[in-house]
């Protein structure tokens, strides 16, 4: 991996290690600083609307660079090709991107595909030996996703997750704020994770490709939310079902589910997870000494929010060019985010999403 200038011109450099740029805390700091180290080389796998956002997003990274793709439609790879300049060599579909093995131009794959595909997917990137970055949910659950782990962990490759809050500086500075114990002790979490989805044909209300519901999509969002806002991770959760458009919402294809979690320290979170409700995207998180309220919370756009203290005033960056950027970084120097997203990370949240799937079958509280 050479610098960004001799990776211009040719894609085989050496790897040269570098020293901190900058705090992973703050990863925003040095947005107009030189940068001459080495770059990632990614091959985005799944051609549709957010792989877009992420592609458009890296055009502005500095350690990270689009330089493969890997599609199931030709007519996508031929545009992507045009649009970013990808060589034909690194242009894979999905029968014969196992090939990977042999190509030096990519590092690293971002799968950016339905749920019920991230497994298989990972595991044969990483039988090839790339790193594997996987879009969440990481699986449909969390036995799916142990697996996932397992099997990177076995090919010597990262296994990260696409967990772009991680990065963004006004989650990071109350995160930092919760960890400097400035809130007090914890009390509350609630978290509002929705919006009203359209097309019903999509794979998003297709049991067998999202593994679920708004639950799977959105309402991930709010576990992991509450567990780095909290700092803990969940000792127990109930959860309830609300469906009015069965229709829509099949069989094991969840519309809302409110649910709760309880933490060790005595702090409780109250969350709503929603495909039929819009502009439902708010954190709110209560301590003795203090509050912080993000609304939006996690959109693509601007993350607002204040605490006791006052407003956040952290500068807004594409979340995805932090995200890729602080990847890279972790990548190379193991440097990691305030909160981590590695594979593990994501097998936490999964063994929550199965325990509120069991709660709201059951009716009962579920411990983990």
């Amino acid at each position: 991996m050479g610098s960004r200038r001799d990776f211009l011109e040719k894609l085989t450099v050496s790897t040269i290690s570098l020293p901190l740029l900058y705090n992973p805390t703050n990863l925003f700091a040095a947005s107009d600083e030189a940068y001459d180290g080495p770059i990632l080389k990614v091959a985005i796998m799944g051609l549709g609307s957010y792989a877009r956002r992420v592609a458009k997003a890296m055009e502005s990274c500095k350690r990270a660079k689009l330089t493969g793709v890997i599609s199931g439609t030709p007519s996508k790879i031929v545009e992507w090709r045009t649009k970013y300049g990808i060589p034909e060599k690194n242009c894979y579909n999905y029968d014969n991107f196992d090939r990977i093995k042999e190509n030096p131009d990519i590092d690293v794959v971002y799968v950016i595909t339905p749920n019920g595909l991230h497994k298989d997917q990972t595991i044969r990137v990483a039988k090839a030996g790339k790193h594997v970055i996987c879009e969440k949910p990481m699986g449909i659950n969390a036995q799916e996703g142990q697996e996932m782990v397992d099997t990177c962990k076995a090919a010597n490759v990262k296994l990260l997750i696409g967990y772009r809050m991680h990065y963004e500086p006004k989650t990071v500075e109350v995160i930092r704020m919760r960890k400097a114990g400035e809130f007090g002790k914890l009390k509350f979490f609630q978290g509002q994770s929705g919006f009203t989805i359209g097309d019903p044909t999509q794979w998003r209300l297709n049991k067998k490709l999202a593994g679920g519901g708004a639950m799977m999509d959105i309402g991930i969002y709010s576990i992991n939310g509450a567990r780095y806002m909290l700092g803990e991770e969940p000792i127990w959760v109930t959860a309830q079902e609300t469906k009015t458009d069965p229709v829509k919402f099949k069989e094991g294809v969840d519309e809302t589910i409110q649910f709760q979690m309880g933490f060790p320290s005595g702090a409780v979170a109250s969350c709503l997870s929603t495909y039929a409700m819009s502009h439902l995207d708010r954190f709110f998180l209560n301590g003795e000494d203090g509050f912080a309220e993000m609304q939006p919370s996690t959109g693509y756009g601007p993350i607002k929010g204040r605490t006791h203290k006052g407003e956040l005033k952290q500068p807004h960056i594409t979340h995805q060019t932090l995200q890729m950027d602080g990847m890279a970084q972790l990548i190379f120097e193991g440097v990691e985010p305030i909160v981590p997203l590695d594979g593990e990370e994501g097998v936490k949240d999964m063994k929550i999403i199965d325990a509120i799937y069991l709660a709201v079958k059951t009716g009962k509280r579920v411990d983990l």
